[in-house]
């Protein structure tokens, strides 16, 4: 069934398969360890430059933020299933109040380490917060800027850093504010366009096939087919007796349509930004030993990445075949946190890719909006690849192909 869909820009261009069924569309998607290494690396601290070691190992998974840390682990839940059982799932789409429901094991914490650990952040992350930490974790290694924006040089060239404008604050700022369009935008897509049936319900459908009225009946019974000739729904009826779609979450889908999907229009416009102001050619580095993360343009034919242990309480540093580019990990990060809510039983494949593109789309106005009311003596130029591969400039206002 998952050949059936067309995936024409697919940039990431790798086969369909159950390794890869889970993994994104875009460049660097399917290179290195499945998880973004955003979701998962710290950084070194707040350490005085005499300090003979640091205050933390990137391997600790914390993120200086400020004089604070954000730390990486999340709350370990239970391996339970909901809305599985006829009368649970009526009373959920009747509005029922299940949420917060869900049971932990104790208060463990640990790295995203299962598909249930990924849908828990999904489930209560503020939705540019995957982004806000990749933004804060870049700038405190000082990964390089793109090269069209200003003041980038040394301070003998320059004489004057960015700070407000084409600083940290001028792009903290931005990851937030593109988030919160985007989410106006896809709320439109959601109840004035679309109205897409969400996966629990269009389950529930197909169980009942046999009773739905004339006009719907014959496509929900070919769905049946192709999940009874599957193999699917042996599956499904010998752990719960019957097809409804189990969920990650005790009170299932949001109570508005699927498509477009917030989490992925939002992961879309985040990275978009991102894309837009650090130099995604660069390569991601981690130290052998793990105690550090680092950007630069250097590629190495063997290289390390973090992936958690697995139970879940360290990180490991493995090798991978070639270093990991900045732009593929910040595609994977989008596609990790949109394809989470897949995960939880919210939201279908589809729902991912195209609201991926929606989101860069409304990022790409804002970037515009930057060129068009900056001093135009800056020359400040954004250029990046767009999820689809092509590689665009944003100046003076205009969007080209490069």
């Amino acid at each position: 069934m998952l050949n059936q869909f067309s995936f024409e820009n697919r940039a990431a261009a790798a086969p369909f398969t159950l390794t890869t069924a889970f993994r994104g569309m875009t460049h660097g998607d399917v290179d290195g360890p499945y998880l973004s290494q955003f979701l998962l690396s710290g950084d070194t601290g707040l350490n005085h430059k005499n300090d003979t070691s640091p205050e933390h190992d990137a391997s600790d998974g914390k993120i200086r933020y400020g004089a604070q840390i954000i730390d990486q682990r999340v709350r370990q839940a239970s391996e339970e299933n909901y809305l599985t059982d006829w009368d649970e799932w009526l009373h959920v789409q009747n509005g029922g109040d299940t949420g917060s429901l869900e049971h932990y094991k104790g208060n463990n914490r640990r790295f995203i380490t299962t598909p249930r650990d990924l849908a828990t952040f999904v489930h209560y992350d503020a939705l540019y917060q995957a982004y806000l930490n990749a933004c804060i974790l870049l700038l405190n290694i000082k990964a390089p800027l793109s090269e069209g924006i200003p003041y980038t040089q040394s301070d003998e060239q320059d004489r004057q850093q960015g700070f407000a404008l084409y600083g940290g604050p001028h792009i903290l700022t931005l990851v937030t504010e593109v988030a919160t369009r985007a989410l106006k935008a896809v709320r439109y897509q959601k109840f004035n366009v679309h109205r897409r049936l969400r996966p629990e319900a269009l389950a529930a459908r197909i169980e009942k096939a046999d009773i739905l009225p004339d006009e719907v009946k014959p496509q929900f019974t070919a769905m049946r087919s192709e999940i009874d000739n599957a193999g699917l729904a042996e599956k499904l009826q010998h752990a719960s007796g019957n097809l409804l779609l189990p969920m990650a979450f005790a009170e299932g889908s949001p109570m508005h349509p699927s498509y477009g999907a917030g989490h992925a229009t939002v992961a879309g416009a985040c990275v978009t930004m991102l894309k837009a102001f650090f130099n995604g050619a660069n390569y991601l580095h981690v130290s052998k030993n793990g105690e550090s993360i680092s950007v630069d343009g250097q590629s190495y034919q063997s290289d390390y990445a973090f992936v958690p242990s697995p139970d879940g309480k360290r990180l490991r540093v493995v090798e991978v075949s070639r270093s990991l580019t900045l732009e593929g990990e910040l595609n994977k990060l989008a596609a990790n946190i949109s394809i989470g809510r897949d995960w939880a039983g919210v939201h279908y494949y589809s729902d991912y890719r195209e609201s991926l593109l929606m989101g860069e789309e409304i990022a790409m106005g804002i970037l515009q909006e930057q060129t068009l009311t900056h001093n135009a003596k800056e020359n400040l130029v954004f250029k990046f690849n767009q999820f689809t591969g092509t590689e665009v400039e944003i100046k003076n206002g205009e969007i080209k192909p490069t």
